[in-house]
């Protein structure tokens, strides 16, 4: 996650990875409290980077799996976590393809940590939630906005699809903000570290997952709109009212309990969306 700069490593931050290099050692001790690794724990690092951070994480946890993308990065890893043997596993692949499932080899649930570029973040967070039953907790480095949206309730401006899918798997906890003089290069924007934890029964189950999806996502395809024109075609506005819904409302004042009811109730009349 930490991505220290250093100009001895011989590598430059790369733009097309979305690189920025965290180099502000009280952030990396404030993101390890946070953490708070274990001997007995299965930590993963997604882009570790320079290893700032995996190193700390390796003398507190005692392994760690790393999948890392840029391939100029995996000797300079390797030689610097050499001493770890077995401990230190590195991966190069794309975190956007990876089954992390596939790293669970014992029943330790996988504890992830990772600055994940701002580019990609949020379609990695939903991947990384097909995986959620195997996780135990996530913490991530984001762009300030994305922990926000997270995070974000019903009627909030950034309250949309990314919360509350991400919700209805995982409680959200943003923990602190992260200043751009932090990194290396600087970048424009505010990041915070977040914290997911998946829940091990969710206080809300959707009858089918893909369905949900589906609702959340054509209910917010054009958000200014009213639920009775994103969903014109699927739901009536007479089916909505029979759900306690206002077809007129706007999709950004529906909670996660309420998107769940129609879905429910379009799974089990077959329609189709």
């Amino acid at each position: 996650m930490a991505r220290q700069h250093s100009n001895n490593a011989g590598h430059k931050a790369r733009k097309r990875f979305g690189q920025n290099f965290l180099q502000d050692q009280g952030v990396i001790r404030r993101i390890i409290r946070g953490v708070s690794p274990r001997p007995s724990d299965h930590m993963v690092e997604i882009g570790p980077g320079l290893g700032a951070l995996t190193e700390v994480i390796l003398d507190e946890a005692g392994a760690l799996d790393a999948v890392e993308l840029d391939r100029d990065l995996l000797p300079i890893l390797r030689t610097k976590f050499f001493s770890y043997g077995d401990k230190f596993r590195i991966f190069e692949a794309d975190a956007m393809k990876f089954d992390f499932s596939s790293l669970q080899e014992d029943s330790r649930p996988l504890r992830i940590i990772g600055n994940l570029p701002y580019n990609i973040s949020t379609q990695l967070i939903f991947h990384l939630l097909q995986h959620s039953t195997c996780i135990l907790d996530m913490h991530f480095m984001l762009q300030k906005e994305v922990v926000d949206r997270l995070a974000a309730k019903p009627g909030d401006k950034l309250y949309g699809r990314l919360g509350i899918m991400a919700q209805y798997y995982c409680e959200i906890e943003p923990l602190f903000i992260v200043p751009p003089e932090a990194f290396h290069p600087i970048p424009k924007v505010d990041s915070a570290i977040v914290r997911l934890l998946p829940y091990k029964t969710k206080p809300h189950q959707a009858k089918c997952l893909s369905t949900l999806e589906k609702v959340v996502k054509t209910s917010f395809s054009m958000r200014r709109k009213t639920l009775r024109n994103n969903l014109k075609g699927v739901v009536e506005a007479e089916q909505l009212l029979a759900l306690g819904i206002d077809p007129v409302r706007r999709p950004e004042t529906l909670s996660l309990v309420e998107f769940i009811a129609i879905a429910d109730f379009i799974h089990s009349t077959s329609t189709t969306l």
